[in-house]
C-alpha cells in the first residue's frame, strides 16, 4: 500500500440480516472503498453482508484482501475473485492478519463473530496495541442497545468515557468512512483522506 492509499479492515455478518438497509449500507461501503482506490481487507467469505462488500468494492475499482480459516475454506464459503486470499488455519490468526493490514476498522451489522472482532480490536486499543481508528454502522438502530449497555459501562464506571469515545458511531456508511479517513489523516500527518 502506497501512502495515498488506505486499508480499511470490515467486519461483519455472513448473513445479510432481518432488513434489507443492512445489505444496502454494506452495499454502499464497499463501493465508497473501491471508488476512492482504497483497499478492503475482511474475513473472506462470499455470502452475506460479506459478500456484499466485497463484490462492491471490486466493482467500483479497489483492491479487495481476504483471510479465511481453512475449516471455512473448506466449506467453499471463500469469495474466488480477490487479489489476495489468505487461508490460515485459526481465528486468531485471521483476526491478527486482518489487524496488520488494516489503517482503519469499520464494523457493520453481524453476530456473535462481527461483535468478538469488535471488541477484541477495541481492546487492543485501550491497551495500546494499535491507533487506529474504529468505527461502527448503526445501520437502521441495530446497534441501538449495544450502544446504550455502553454508555451503561461507563456509568457503572468499568469503561472510561475517553475509552468509549474511541468507538465512532455513524448511521450512514459514506460519512463515516470519511470521519474516520480524516481521523487517520489528523493522527499521522498523511494526505488529507476526508476530501477524497
Amino acid at each position: 500500500m502506497n501512502k495515498n492509499t488506505l486499508s480499511i479492515c470490515v467486519y461483519c455478518g455472513s448473513r445479510h440480516g432481518a432488513k434489507p438497509a443492512y445489505t444496502q449500507a454494506a452495499v454502499a461501503l464497499g463501493r465508497a472503498i473501491g471508488q476512492r482506490g482504497w483497499q478492503l481487507v475482511y474475513g473472506g467469505g462470499k455470502v452475506g453482508l460479506m459478500g456484499e462488500v466485497a463484490d462492491a468494492t471490486l466493482a467500483a475499482g479497489g483492491r479487495v484482501v481476504g483471510v479465511i480459516p481453512q475449516a471455512l475454506q473448506d466449506r467453499e464459503v471463500g469469495h474466488t475473485g480477490l487479489h489476495e486470499m489468505h487461508v490460515v488455519q485459526t481465528m486468531h490468526q485471521r483476526k491478527q492478519l486482518m489487524a496488520e493490514r488494516a489503517d482503519i476498522f469499520i464494523a457493520l451489522p453481524g453476530g456473535i463473530g462481527t461483535l468478538e472482532e469488535l471488541y477484541e480490536v477495541w481492546t487492543w486499543r485501550q491497551l495500546g496495541y494499535h491507533d487506529q481508528p474504529i468505527g461502527l454502522l448503526n445501520t437502521a438502530g441495530y446497534y441501538d442497545a449495544l450502544l446504550a449497555f455502553m454508555d451503561h459501562t461507563v456509568a457503572e464506571g468499568f469503561l472510561s468515557a475517553d475509552q468509549r469515545a474511541n468507538l465512532v458511531v455513524g448511521t450512514e456508511p459514506v460519512p463515516l468512512l470519511a470521519q474516520l479517513a480524516a481521523a487517520v489523516s489528523a493522527a499521522g500527518g498523511l494526505d488529507d483522506y476526508s476530501k477524497t
